[in-house]
């Protein structure tokens, strides 16, 4: 009898898949059409692993580029056109990564509502982002970056991130935790190298050359790419697999994982917004500043790897976000919160890309726990990046209300930041909490029964 936190084993979720996909609408159901024998295998392949691949570059890519805008945030509030409207400019990069966040749910329902045109959609959002920056180049203001490298490239990265989800949904079932963790980890990959290319670039020659050139690199790398994206499951197999049994929506443990992602997002993003300002603040060079990003990033490349990978084997899934919950709450309290060097903030990357961006990862195998149904993990893991989504449009009002004063190195958090750092350890020590509680309610119950 299983537990509310286990799941069912990944040879059971592919054995539900692969008897869905043998299965036909009339006749026999032991008897497969032969156009459903020819469906490539899951978990294996060279179809397999091509769409993996590609959809890695593409995350890496496009998700990499917002994730680096610490560096372009402290390099706007030193331009003289955009200087004089400083606190509204973290709302560019805010706004780019809510919307991957927030648009979550609707661009799966696109992508589910109209299966056959998944790659279109992916052509639609591709184009999107790469004319934001372009159009970003020429703007003159702190609103136009909003509407363009903030607005526009959200609305195209999340216009083509959850067709590509949904393939990989598709091709992958008993490794899906490491397919996704992969995918999750993608933006890490570019990280480690992406802040120092942007740092150079801005310093050398502006932003708006560093725009264009953006742009011209983004299409460079990944056009090629675009027409190795194809779904495993022919469109009219694939409504029929997309029905998602909605009966996870009355089970706590569903609500317990969704506040638990919703309260450690609160806090998660403001180490990537505000780490190289922190540095700045305390007399490290802008360059040193992008290297603790670029650490970071080969921290979260290795973390969310790992627990994607731990998320397929039969470890708890609660253990696993408590522990990363406990882990970057620690580092945020101590080795930022008290960092006064260089030494403090390079452990303290290491530490968080590790276990604040692991959490992340769990979504996958939240679902799995939630639902025992393979086709409904897609629908929750789109609602589950929407609560996440919640914390990261709340970054700039928040940021606003706490980041004030001046900086003083003696202080908590250098006096200024002090408030995001506070912040930053709570929101994933609550988190932790909402789950223990949990299940220390459930051992309870099953003592008494």
């Amino acid at each position: 009898m299983r537990t509310s936190d286990e799941r069912p084993a990944p040879q059971e979720f592919e054995l539900q898949l692969r008897s869905q996909d043998l299965g036909h609408e009339h006749g026999d159901p032991q008897e497969p059409s032969s156009s459903q024998q020819e469906l490539k295998p899951v978990d294996q392949g060279r179809d397999a692993w091509v769409v993996l691949i590609a959809g890695f570059v593409f995350e890496a890519v496009f998700w990499g580029f917002p994730m680096c805008f610490g560096v372009f945030q402290n390099y706007y509030s030193h331009v003289p056109e955009f200087k004089y409207d400083s606190a509204k400019i973290p709302l560019v990069g805010t706004l780019a990564q809510a919307l991957y966040y927030l648009g979550a749910p609707f661009s799966a329902v696109l992508t589910k509502l109209f299966p056959k045109f998944q790659r279109q959609q992916i052509w639609v959002g591709w184009s999107l982002c790469i004319v934001s920056l372009l159009t970003a180049s020429f703007t003159t203001s702190v609103n136009g970056l909003i509407g363009t490298q903030g607005l526009l490239y959200g609305l195209g990265f999340v216009t083509l991130t959850y067709p590509i989800i949904s393939m990989l949904n598709e091709w992958w079932v008993a490794r899906k935790g490491m397919a996704f963790g992969l995918i999750s980890a993608s933006s890490g990959a570019t990280g480690t190298v992406m802040p120092f290319i942007i740092e150079s670039l801005l310093t050398k020659y502006g932003h708006r050359t560093t725009l264009r050139a953006s742009a011209l690199a983004m299409a460079f790398l990944t056009a090629p790419l675009l027409p190795l994206f194809r779904g495993r499951l022919p469109p009219s197999q694939f409504a029929s697999l997309s029905r998602a049994d909605w009966a996870f929506l009355k089970r706590p443990l569903f609500w317990i994982y969704g506040s638990s992602i919703l309260v450690q997002g609160l806090g998660f993003f403001f180490p990537v917004v505000f780490l190289p300002s922190y540095a700045a603040s305390i007399d490290i060079s802008p360059i040193k500043g992008a290297l603790l990003l670029a650490l970071m990033s080969i921290a979260q490349v290795l973390g969310q790897f790992a627990f994607g990978y731990m998320s397929d084997k039969n470890l708890s899934v609660s253990f696993l976000a408590i522990a990363c919950c406990v882990a970057a709450a620690t580092a945020s309290f101590i080795l930022w919160g008290l960092a006064k060097s260089m030494p403090f903030l390079t452990v303290f990357s290491l530490i968080y890309g590790f276990f604040g961006f692991g959490f992340g990862t769990m979504r996958v195998a939240m679902g799995r726990a939630a639902s025992g149904d393979p086709a409904t993990v897609f629908a929750i893991y789109a609602m589950y990046v929407f609560l996440q989504g919640v914390g990261n449009v709340l970054v700039g009002p928040i940021s606003a209300a706490l980041i004030s004063g001046a900086v003083t190195r003696e202080r908590f958090g250098a006096g200024k930041y002090g408030g995001i750092v506070i912040l930053t350890g709570t929101s994933s020590i609550v988190a932790a909490l909402v789950i223990s509680i949990w299940h220390c309610y459930q051992g309870l119950q099953e003592l008494r029964g």
